[in-house]
């Protein structure tokens, strides 16, 4: 039995799975890098550039300034970043100068590690990301065979696939990301000998949720056909949608005869902090799931899944939940079966959404809908519905969107956003000033947190804020704390 890494998916998938991508700030971060920079991951996926966005949007973070503090504070252990290479945070598609900026930009803040993920699996596009990426100074770049079922995406389909990879210098390494968890311990003893025999010497990862259950086996199972890095995840943001826990995967692995190259005491400390986060915010714990079928139709993945209810609750519609998700696997069916990795499972469930509470199917349809359609993301993996493609392509929204410029150039948004840095002129170009704004305003982030004390932290913080109260005293035997307001004069430096 040949040694198993195990990548750690905590801080980005793990939230985005199970917490709505919004539930960890830079200091919940910080405060547990360096540990984890000794557990022994082979790496830690970090951020994608939708996470960069929630840091401003949500808590107006500045991301770069994240991705410069995790890596000062573990430098040991590869920071790791997901993209299509054809967008930056906003689902419209950016100009091949910029997407070359943000690549220099992300590997000048301390990113080293790259997975390239089309979802359409266009080889030269994987193959032309790859290629920037390299330039750009990445150290490992890491192409994504997207695991879905279907008639098409059988073991020859993703053999091929990785027979391109195998010949591009620019990809180090490959691995079957299976979003929804649908790879089944029979399937992987087909699936991975035929990808392992057609990639020579790079090495083979698996990254699958937990979504039906099967990955905690599925992952012993590959372990035992040669993949040398499976993806995990650690305390309250393992299991459920999210992935296997690694502390549970590690002792699985060994008593199967691997050796697992972690450490075990730093991997109990990083799930314990974890635990203790999601008491004091209130956040959910990953708990195994059951088997269900349903899944195999709609194949929506965690992190959408959770975003959508959140996004139903706040509307008032949670109770319309069901619906939604009866009225996905539909909608999937009427595009073409789209392969649901990210931008493909928001376009669909955004479809699903107005089509179940608006006033009628397709009464009102998504702009990434009508560029799906339009071919913009490529070419659909099957045949789009005829009776939608023509009600969409009649759309007068659908004359516009085919009539606008190309996405604008480097040049052109250097003139536009002249006062602004590189890294700031990336988030002005697609994202609303305001938010940006309230970002510089807020300043640097947090650097430090302590879930033990955050409650009462919290209560402070909510007593200081009330009109009129200028005095605070907290006593216990042994112990007291006063906190006074100060006086104007203070605060104004007199």
């Amino acid at each position: 039995m040949g040694d198993i890494q195990l990548l750690d998916t905590s801080f980005r998938d793990g939230n985005q799975s199970l917490w709505g991508a919004t539930g960890l700030t830079t200091a919940q971060m910080l405060q547990i890098a360096p540990v984890m920079d000794r557990a022994g991951f082979r790496a830690l996926d970090f951020t994608s550039s939708t996470h960069m966005g929630i840091a401003v949007r949500t808590h107006r973070e500045n991301p770069w300034e994240r991705i410069r503090l995790v890596h000062a504070a573990m430098p040991n252990t590869p920071l790791q970043f997901i993209g299509t290479g054809f967008r930056f945070i906003s689902w419209e598609t950016a100009s091949p100068e910029v997407m070359r900026l943000v690549y220099d930009r992300l590997v000048a803040s301390g990113m080293g590690r790259f997975i390239v993920l089309d979802p359409m699996h266009d080889i030269q596009a994987i193959r032309g990301t790859a290629r920037m990426i390299r330039a750009a100074g990445g150290q490992e770049v890491v192409a994504a065979l997207t695991y879905t079922v279907s008639e098409v995406h059988d073991d020859a389909y993703y053999a091929g696939l990785a027979a391109h990879m195998a010949r591009c210098p620019d990809i180090d390494r490959v691995y079957v990301k299976d979003p929804t968890g649908l790879l089944t311990p029979d399937r992987a003893r087909t699936l991975i000998p035929a990808v392992r025999a057609r990639l020579g010497a790079k090495p083979l990862e698996l990254h699958s949720h937990c979504t039906l259950g099967l990955s905690p086996l599925t992952y012993l199972t590959a372990a035992e056909l040669g993949v040398s890095v499976l993806h995990v995840a650690c305390g309250p943001l393992a299991s459920g949608s999210s992935l296997p826990d690694a502390q549970r995967t590690a002792a699985n692995l060994r008593e199967f005869g691997h050796e697992v190259t972690v450490d075990d005491r730093a991997v109990a400390l990083v799930a314990g902090y974890l635990r203790r986060l999601a008491t004091a915010e209130s956040r959910p714990s990953g708990a195994p799931r059951e088997y269900d079928a349903a899944f195999l139709r709609h194949q929506v993945a965690g992190g959408v899944l959770t975003t959508m209810l959140r996004q139903l609750t706040e509307l008032g519609l949670a109770d319309r939940f069901d619906a939604v998700m009866a009225e996905v696997a539909r909608v999937r069916a009427e595009l073409g079966y789209p392969i649901m990795v990210t931008p493909f499972p928001q376009i669909v469930c955004s479809q699903a959404v107005y089509n179940v509470i608006g006033t009628g199917r397709y009464a009102t349809v998504p702009d990434q809908v009508i560029r799906y359609v339009l071919g913009t993301f490529g070419r659909p993996t099957g045949r789009v519905d005829p009776g939608v493609a023509d009600r969409i392509m009649a759309l007068p929204r659908t004359k516009e969107l085919m009539a606008e410029p190309p996405p604008p150039g480097l040049a052109e948004l250097r003139a536009r956003f002249h006062a602004a840095d590189d890294e700031e002129l990336l988030l002005r170009a697609v994202m609303p000033a305001a938010e940006v704004d309230a970002m510089l305003a807020a300043g640097p982030a947090r650097r430090h947190y302590n879930p033990d004390i955050a409650g009462v932290l919290g209560l402070l913080a909510e007593l200081g804020s009330r009109p009129g109260l200028t005095h605070i005293a907290v006593g216990m035997p042994g112990f007291r704390l006063e906190l006074r307001q100060a006086r104007a004069e203070a605060i104004h430096g007199r």
